[in-house]
């Protein structure tokens, strides 16, 4: 196919376009910065016009496009004001998905997040592990992924075969980025985040079988390592922070508190990438 991944230069965007094109796909780097001559286009998705324009096809780079990975967004709290935030990044997701809508685009694939969830989960969840049922924001981040979703639910009725699938992602980790696990035995390390994690080229990976396995309507699938990023057990965990939450029974010694079930019996998602492995070879560790 030949897809545009929107946020192409992000850690996650970066990770997404190799992994894409390692799998024969065209891809079109859609970013307000790339690496012109790399198949990128300089695009500010915050102008529908410019958006439109580019999902219908950009002379010398492409004439039309199959799917599209809109990962592009100011990725946290705290880069701008607060209203900033949410503002930029409901206005460029609108504007990605409906332009995609319009130039007769039929896979799209969108980046979610954990913070649609409850992070920092201040407030216990009602239920460990936490699952897709929950819809919860705390941040003007999460209420723009709230939100996000809540359009994608009603733009996907609005054309027959229209897929939208969007990827609650926990942190993302890039190789490299490892070092700060030496605090994997602090019992608060990643607690905001119910300890999760996943590496960039797993979350790569869950692109690639969303748009592998597009489902016509609006699904969501958690994404994250299958197990935490403590060196303590999950029981252990959950004692400490969360003794008064409901657990589900069987869980494994370190399994994560972030449930990839769906994702894994629906698009056969599995992360190779385990922080053990990877912070043993960083070099910054």
């Amino acid at each position: 196919m030949r897809i545009a991944v929107t946020g192409s230069s992000g850690k996650l965007g970066r990770a997404t376009v190799q992994r894409l094109r390692a799998e024969g796909h065209a891809v079109v780097g859609l970013d307000s910065t790339g690496t012109p001559g790399d198949g990128f286009t300089r695009v500010d998705l915050a102008d529908y016009g410019q958006t439109l324009d580019s999902m219908l096809g950009v002379t010398a780079r492409y004439d039309r496009l199959d799917a599209v990975v809109h990962l592009a967004a100011i990725p946290v709290n705290g880069l701008v004001p607060d209203a900033a935030t949410f503002h930029n990044n409901i206005v460029v997701s609108f504007n990605v998905v409906h332009a995609a809508l319009r130039a007769g685009i039929r896979s799209i694939v969108t980046a979610s997040s954990i913070t649609a969830m409850g992070f920092p989960f201040d407030v216990p969840p009602s239920r460990l592990p936490v699952d897709e049922s929950t819809t919860e924001a705390n941040n003007t981040y999460g209420l723009g992924k709230v939100a996000e979703e809540a359009m994608w639910g009603q733009l996907a009725r609005w054309a027959p075969g229209l897929a939208i699938t969007s990827l609650r992602f926990t942190n993302v980790v890039a190789a490299g980025e490892y070092a700060t696990f030496a605090r994997a035995s602090d019992p608060d390390y990643r607690r905001d985040l119910l300890f999760s994690y996943v590496d960039a080229r797993d979350g790569a990976a869950a692109v690639a079988l969303a748009l592998r396995h597009p489902e016509p309507g609006f699904e969501v699938y958690n994404v994250a390592a299958p197990e935490t990023g403590s060196a303590i057990p999950t029981a252990e965990l959950i004692a400490h922070h969360f003794p008064d939450v409901p657990v589900r029974p069987g869980l494994g010694e370190f399994e994560s508190l972030v449930s990839v079930d769906k994702a894994r019996e629906r698009l056969g998602y599995v992360a190779v990438h385990d922080w053990r492995r990877e912070y043993s070879a960083d070099p910054g560790a």
